[in-house]
């Protein structure tokens, strides 16, 4: 089921959603290979101090991001396939069962790219029905990534009318690691093909204020980035100097 894109909180003075609803819609990311565990503790302070929707982590991790962030509203996600899209569908359910069997509750899958410019609709969305499958029967949240940049106008169009008729929960538009990110107009486009049905993710290049408020004004209700704590310190966020209590650290 999508979430309403309805930006929750009380807008500001000047009319722009207040920090905290921005930061209610952001996945906290931090993807790169070379990530260590101090920088996944640390995303995961950084997500409890300002309240984002979600710390996102490689599988390495979600056991640690699981743990630190047990008992608050934070939720850990994943990702499936990732960065190609063009895992066996049987891996990427298995990727995104083992997360959930940890505790994840969020699976990013990258769709079958090949498939889809090759025409293959059918391989496409069996490849999402499959993992959404297994997520939903684990309570989890399934968003597909599209990665618009190596799409054409009627590929996008297609991506996001099969993640709808696959049951997906989100459409997102990147990875972050094809040579391009969000844009508005991508997220306009996915907003007007799901409508109400599924949620739009804005993902990639997403990284100050003027751009997050961009891509909701366009139609996004969450944000995949690794900027979160810049963008919601400048809608009026405090500086958090103390990290958060995390659990066991």
């Amino acid at each position: 089921m999508a979430q309403s894109t309805v930006i929750p909180g009380v807008a500001s003075t000047d009319n722009r959603p207040s920090w905290q609803a921005v930061a209610a819609m952001i996945d906290h990311t931090l993807l790169k290979p070379e990530a260590t565990q101090s920088q996944v503790i640390q995303l995961c302070e950084e997500a409890l101090a300002y309240n984002f929707c979600c710390a996102f982590v490689h599988q390495t991790w979600a056991s640690l991001a699981v743990s630190l962030l047990r008992g608050s509203n934070v939720r850990v996600g994943v990702p499936a396939g990732f960065p190609h899209g063009a895992s066996l569908t049987s891996v990427k359910r298995f990727e995104a069962e083992e997360a959930l069997r940890i505790g994840a509750s969020e699976v990013d899958m990258v769709l079958n790219i090949g498939a889809l410019k090759s025409g293959d609709r059918n391989l496409v969305q069996s490849d999402i029905a499959g993992v959404a499958h297994v997520v939903h029967d684990n309570g989890g949240i399934l968003k597909v990534i599209l990665e618009t940049s190596l799409l054409t106008l009627d590929e996008k169009l297609v991506a996001c009318q099969l993640a709808v008729a696959a049951g997906a929960d989100f459409v997102k538009t990147s990875t972050g690691f094809a040579g391009g990110g969000a844009t508005v107009d991508d997220v306009a486009l996915m907003r007007g093909v799901v409508g109400e049905k599924l949620g739009v993710k804005a993902s990639g290049g997403v990284r100050i204020a003027a751009d997050a408020l961009a891509v909701i004004q366009a139609g996004a209700n969450r944000i995949g980035t690794s900027g979160g704590v810049g963008i919601v310190r400048d809608l009026g966020a405090p500086v958090v100097t103390e990290p958060a209590n995390v659990s066991g650290y």
